[in-house]
């Protein structure tokens, strides 16, 4: 007999991999293609945050330690950043407006750039076990790549409602 928990566990697992592998393939070759990949990112990403923030797995017990090429992820991230322009730069909600656009605290390259790693870590897992790749998903969620998805949701939008999401 099969466990329903069990089966919704790996269904959600699963969803999430289609996810991760979307996104990771549109930031993998975003800067090799002019098409419209930040629309399909601004697209993607709130599907990927109602999948990730309805799960309930259990990750009490995940390490979350795997080691990030940080060579790798600062050429992601200087690729992005050169590629986004005057769209990466954007003010957090608490922010106040001073002088220059020095003083700018987010960055949607770096948004897009931690959640890339922290989704491509997953699907390795994934590849391995992937009820633990959920868990990871779940935990590295709700301690770190959640905030920088909220962020991303946040200035994505503000974009579009600008017509400024095509580059």
């Amino acid at each position: 007999m099969t466990n329903p928990g069990r089966a919704a566990e790996l269904g959600a697992s699963s969803e999430i991999a289609s996810l991760a592998r979307r996104y990771c393939s549109l930031i993998g070759k975003a800067a090799d293609e002019a098409d419209p990949w930040l629309r399909e990112v601004a697209d993607l990403l709130p599907r990927l945050h109602a999948a990730i923030a309805s799960v309930e797995a259990d990750h009490a017990s995940v390490d979350h330690s795997d080691p990030v090429d940080l060579d790798a992820r600062f050429e992601l991230f200087s690729a992005l950043r050169r590629l986004l322009g005057e769209r990466d730069s954007y003010w957090l909600e608490f922010d106040t407006a001073t002088e220059g656009m020095g003083d700018m605290t987010g960055s949607l390259a770096d948004d897009l750039t931690d959640i890339y790693c922290e989704l491509k870590q997953g699907l390795r897992l994934f590849e391995l076990a992937p009820e633990y790749a959920l868990a990871a998903w779940v935990s590295g969620y709700e301690q770190h790549w959640g905030q920088h998805l909220i962020d991303a949701e946040r200035h994505l939008v503000t974009l579009r409602a600008q017509a400024r999401l095509d580059l």
